[in-house]
């Protein structure tokens, strides 16, 4: 049987319980996906990190950019991932290492290894192939 989404509701309650969400492959192009999720997110009051090796130290659209998760100050309620599914277990790995709430992959992007290495350390706040801005949207 494969990786399974929480409910509509439970999603819903994700959104609604987040503050500091981590956008894990943050672009400084503006014509990214990421850029622009970011900064709608950014429009519902969340505060955001970028995690992006190749921009760490800088700020992008008013948001502070660190090399890895590990690195943002404080809590994560919601780590939204804009990486290629093969990349998923690795930032699964890295989420493990912080006390952040939900494993969150993009539309289009799944990785049964990347479930299967969180619900093994008893991680099961997870949603794949899912877009933050839809599922806000839909609850609005």
């Amino acid at each position: 049987m494969g990786f399974q989404n929480p409910s509509q509701e439970k999603i819903y309650q994700y959104l609604e319980d987040a503050k500091v969400i981590a956008v894990v492959g943050l672009s400084d192009k503006p014509e990214k996906t990421s850029y622009q999720i970011a900064d709608i997110l950014k429009s519902y009051g969340y505060k955001l990190y970028g995690v992006n090796p190749k921009l760490a130290g800088q700020t992008i659209n008013e948001i502070p950019v660190v090399d890895e998760l590990t690195a943002i100050p404080e809590t994560i309620d919601i780590v939204d991932i804009f990486r290629r599914s093969e990349f998923l277990p690795s930032v699964a790995k890295e989420f493990l290492k912080t006390d952040a709430k939900v494993f969150w992959a993009q539309l289009g992007l799944s990785s049964e290894e990347a479930a299967k290495i969180l619900q093994d350390q008893g991680r099961n706040d997870i949603v794949m192939d899912r877009c933050v801005k839809i599922e806000l949207n839909k609850k609005a």
